[in-house]
């Protein structure tokens, strides 16, 4: 009879937890590498918060769920160095592994639907690791705040192609 009882207390708790709430984390570790390092890294939250501003390298913790019922949480990176091209990268959660196949053998439905959905260990952000090249500036002329954008010729609008003059030739 105490084993009963032992067994039916195991089962009540077993079904009170989500799969991915024992083995996640509510938030996740994001390394940020740039070539050339020592660039300005900005991350800014699906409600446009900034959540944190640094340089490269970096490893930030990011939160994988806003708090709300299936509120996984969205980064936009940016990544900026004087004189070198702005990267801007996405960050997104997804359902893990865990919280899918996890809670059909050990959470059940209340770690399916109530308690990983609110912990937010449900979610894996990606990617994990951002490694981006900042290309150099096309070019640029400092003199009064003036700026020179070279383009292709096939990205001018045919509109204004006829307004273009050739002021050299190479």
């Amino acid at each position: 009879m105490k084993l009963v009882k032992c067994a039916a207390a195991l089962a009540i708790i077993a079904s009170m937890t989500g799969c991915a709430s024992i083995v996640g984390d509510k938030d996740q570790s994001i390394t940020i590498n740039s070539t050339p390092s020592k660039a300005q890294v900005l991350i800014i939250d699906e409600t446009s918060k900034e959540v944190f501003a640094g340089e490269t390298p970096t490893t930030v913790q990011l939160r994988k769920a806003d708090g709300s019922y299936f509120g996984g949480k969205s980064y936009t990176v940016h990544i900026a160095k004087e004189g070198f091209q702005e990267r801007t990268m996405m960050i997104n959660s997804t359902p893990n592994g865990w919280y899918i196949g996890g809670n059909l053998v050990f959470g059940g439905l209340i770690g399916w639907l109530i308690v990983d959905p609110f912990t937010g260990a449900m979610y894996n952000l990606t990617p994990d690791q951002i490694n981006t090249t900042l290309g150099e500036s096309v070019a640029s002329n400092d003199n009064g705040g003036n700026e020179i954008n070279l383009v292709l010729l096939q990205d001018v609008p045919a509109s204004l192609q006829d307004e273009m003059a050739l002021i050299g030739h190479i």
